[in-house]
């Protein structure tokens, strides 16, 4: 293809960016109400506490094996189409979740949450969307201000679960009302999306891409998965413990709000520089002092169980899992073709579902299963947990930095 045709305009690229991070902030912003009420409104159905985050871990799974099936149809279809499809599911599982808060089912919440987990896989989408026929050089600030998004949503997610928790009488069960009318909104905002013509791109050039077998020796494109799927597992594994181990402190479910308020814009604020930062110094760099700040998190989450260490814990948590996972994306956006992107971007997200299914299926077990239920070695055991998966990590990305002297 000649590169007229390879990239898209910069009225183009700029409009799709809008539409993703509106996407971003107003849909994604249910995220963080779901992760704010889901093990608590799991704890209240659960027969056994120890299952408490179990529908959490459902939504892992649902994002977990919808997201190469999802990568395909849209590599087929189109952004917008699969982006509307996982706005319905959305509101469906939002629905079913609400219905089983009203008849009291455990079952019927947990497949409410598994179809949520369709809607998170396509918003894990958002950020590749954002460098769909976008010039090399813009796509780090491109992903960048996708996820900068996220700000709003960690703004609007919280309050309205503050504004909505207690708005019936049974617990919670507004705030999945709300989840679903924010759903409905996804079909008219991705009507505004422009999405380049995957259709010719596959077409010309399928045949060209490799294989699953051969993109997995790509060492960057292993380097870069390893190391979002830890972000983004340590990420999950300490957020969805936090409402538990907060309230088991002996503070309230506000306070419980405004922690993970606090890191949702930890998560979010730094993406206005940080696409700046990996042009400027290089994904590597960024994922490595990702890494670090994570292990910082864990270090004062394990110092004590002071309200104002829950919340310089979940801050540096997020500012940590902003560096890793979008250095990350960077580092893999840069390591396939177009032709390529679909299969990619499946095995990417699949991988790093994966961690974060093992990572929240474990919190739940970790905070009310150790220690015969003690809140606070639950908490320790959350954060001693992140110690093996950030050695793995960094051990992966000094061996990519170093390959290239060796070779030489």
């Amino acid at each position: 293809m000649t590169e007229t045709s390879t990239f898209i305009t910069v009225s183009q690229a700029r409009r799709n960016v809008a539409v993703l991070v509106l996407a971003q902030a107003i849909l994604g912003s249910q995220m963080s109400m779901i992760f704010i009420v889901g093990g608590l409104a799991g704890q209240q159905l659960a027969p056994n506490p120890c299952w408490a985050t179990l529908p959490l871990s459902l939504i892992i799974l649902g994002s977990l094996l919808t997201a190469q099936p999802l990568s395909a149809f849209m590599q087929r279809h189109g952004r917008r189409a699969g982006f509307m499809l996982a706005t319905l599911a959305g509101a469906a599982g939002a629905a079913l979740a609400a219905r089983a808060l009203y008849v009291h089912s455990f079952p019927l919440f947990m497949a409410g949450s598994f179809l949520t987990g369709i809607y998170m896989s396509a918003q894990g989408f958002y950020r590749f969307a954002a460098t769909d026929g976008v010039r090399p050089e813009f796509q780090p600030k491109a992903i960048s201000y996708v996820m900068g998004g996220g700000l709003a949503a960690a703004l609007i997610g919280p309050q309205l679960t503050k504004l909505t928790s207690e708005a019936h009488v049974v617990p919670f069960m507004a705030t999945y009302v709300v989840i679903v009318l924010l759903n409905l909104l996804g079909p008219l905002l991705f009507t505004f999306l422009y999405s380049p013509d995957e259709h010719r791109v596959a077409k010309g050039a399928a045949v060209r891409g490799r294989s699953r077998r051969e993109l997995l020796r790509d060492p960057v494109i292993v380097v870069a998965m390893i190391c979002g799927m830890v972000a983004y597992a340590l990420m999950n594994l300490v957020m969805t413990s936090t409402p538990l181990a907060v309230l088991g402190c002996g503070f309230n479910q506000g306070n419980a709000a405004d922690i993970v308020s606090a890191h949702v814009l930890a998560m979010y604020v730094p993406a206005f520089f940080t696409g700046h930062l990996i042009a400027r110094f290089g994904g590597r760099l960024i994922v490595g002092l990702g890494l670090v700040i994570l292990a910082g998190a864990g270090a004062v989450a394990l110092s004590g169980f002071e309200l104002e260490r829950f919340f310089v814990a979940l801050i540096m948590l997020g500012v940590g899992w902003n560096f890793a996972f979008i250095g990350a994306t960077a580092m893999l956006a840069t390591a396939y073709k177009p032709e390529e992107r679909g299969r990619v971007q499946g095995i990417n997200d699949f991988v790093v579902f994966g961690g974060v299914f093992v990572a929240s299926l474990s919190s739940g077990s970790l905070m009310n299963c150790t220690a015969s239920g003690n809140a606070q070695a639950g908490w320790q055991a959350v954060n001693l947990a992140m110690l093996p998966f950030l050695v793995l990590a960094g051990a992966a990305l000094i061996w990519l930095v170093l390959r290239p002297r060796e070779a030489r």
